[in-house]
């Protein structure tokens, strides 16, 4: 079975992921902090952000595979992978707050948002079957 939807978001969040990643390592290297948090802030709204995208991609990764192979080539789904990546694009750059700072709220709601469309959209196909 071939989910191109699916692959294209994985794809996306493992990038999004490694760009976290690096955001992280960058601070570690400029600080000198090696293990934890050194109670820096910078550090802190960094590895938040990434820790963030791991605790919510997981499911949503999930949710979009299961819609999608139910539900083949749907353009909405597309929509809202995308919408998705582009919430947790926007909550990164606004963990490090200053003038971005609030697109953390708009990522942070759009990923709510995300989250329970998808969920709705599942269990209405669970419904259906």
């Amino acid at each position: 079975m071939y989910l191109p939807i699916s692959l294209a978001a994985a794809a996306a969040a493992a990038f999004l992921n490694l760009w976290l990643s690096i955001r992280v390592g960058m601070v570690r290297q400029a600080k000198k902090i090696s293990i934890g948090d050194g109670g820096d802030e910078e550090l802190i709204r960094r590895m938040r952000a990434q820790a963030n995208f791991i605790e919510n991609t997981p499911i949503v990764l999930i949710l979009i595979a299961v819609i999608e192979a139910s539900r083949p080539a749907n353009p909405w789904l597309a929509a809202s992978a995308t919408i998705y990546i582009l919430a947790r694009v926007a909550h990164g750059v606004g963990m490090d707050g200053g003038p971005f700072r609030t697109s953390r709220m708009v990522g942070t709601m759009l990923t709510m948002l995300t989250l329970l469309t998808l969920g709705v959209w599942a269990a209405t196909i669970a419904i259906d079957m």
